[in-house]
């Protein structure tokens, strides 16, 4: 059997799968159109108007005439991206829990990883697949899935990562809870929430944003620089000021899910330590006080709340 599809399972009965796409335990018989199989479960009606809403707008889209070269050269501009590369081993298992279009899961594959790019949205993944089929990419598998069931292999996976999806979940915290389930014991968690002080400038942006009906955004980088890409100026707009679920979250109310969960908390990104610069991002940070973190949270509203206010969190499972 492909190695990637070693690391997928039966969402109804977490059986092993078939090459034919047909679970060993239970029978059932699942699809796989476009290369790409649909593992769902049917969620609830707020998760389901979720996954709607990225059918009709997948997020983040793709630049005119991309290439393998300037999605690398993108991703790179980015210091976590960076870091994250560096941090993971040339042969590791990687999970992009609500991984959109799956930029970061080309970005991340290379040397002998292996990549699963899952998500509720087939429309999102169907870019990612063609990207990938694209710059020639193999060792990427994109997957239909709702993390409440997935069609993930429990235990499985060295890194998991999932960036700017559990706050947009009914319950974010009952959903960190399933996405530790799928790291390995000793693996890497990596999760990416809203800030609830960095979000505050978006938020008086959207304010403004409703008032005028959408014709006019302040002061928001994003929009601006993508005034002549409008595709991706819509899947903007609508994912950070129409989005039918949202949540915000402390670095404290974080470290209590990994405190629930038996993950230790490594570090946070940008750093919650005042004048700390993370060189590894997956090594311990110097302290965590609280009320540093505090102070260093009310400085993400300047530093992190011009393009929304995204924070992560890095943690080890026990």
């Amino acid at each position: 059997m492909d190695r990637l599809q070693e690391l997928l399972a039966c969402p109804a009965c977490a059986g092993t799968l078939t090459a034919t796409w047909s679970c060993h335990h239970c029978g059932r018989q699942f699809e796989a159109a476009d290369g790409i199989p649909d593992l769902r479960i049917p969620g609830d009606t707020r998760t389901e108007t979720v996954r709607e809403f990225y059918e009709r707008t997948p997020f983040p889209g793709y630049p005119p005439r991309d290439s393998l070269h300037a999605l690398r050269a993108r991703a790179r501009r980015s210091e976590f991206a960076r870091l994250m590369d560096q941090a993971i081993a040339g042969d590791a298992r990687i999970v992009e829990m609500g991984c959109g279009t799956g930029q970061m899961c080309l970005y991340l594959q290379r040397a002998n990883r292996m990549v699963i790019g899952a998500d509720l949205a087939r429309a999102s993944l169907r870019l990612g697949a063609a990207a990938a089929r694209r710059f020639g990419i193999d060792r990427v598998q994109f997957v239909e899935t709702d993390l409440r069931q997935p069609g993930l292999k429990a235990d499985a996976f060295d890194v998991v990562y999932s960036s700017g999806v559990l706050h947009h979940t009914p319950d974010p915290r009952a959903a960190f809870g399933h996405l530790v389930k799928l790291a390995r014991p000793g693996g890497m968690i990596v999760l990416g929430v809203y800030n609830a002080f960095a979000r505050l400038p978006l938020r008086v942006r959207r304010l403004a944003a409703r008032l005028t009906g959408f014709r006019l955004i302040p002061f928001d980088p994003v929009l601006r620089d993508r005034t002549h890409e409008a595709a991706r100026r819509d899947a903007w707009l609508r994912d950070q000021y129409q989005h039918p679920e949202e949540h915000r979250h402390t670095l404290a109310e974080v470290q209590a899910w990994f405190a629930e969960n038996d993950v230790r908390y490594l570090r946070a990104y940008p750093s919650a330590v005042l004048g700390d610069e993370p060189g590894e991002l997956f090594s311990r940070a110097a302290d965590n006080w609280r009320p540093e973190s505090w102070l260093a949270q009310l400085e993400w509203m300047r530093t992190l709340g011009r393009e929304g206010g995204l924070f992560f969190t890095i943690g080890q499972r026990a």
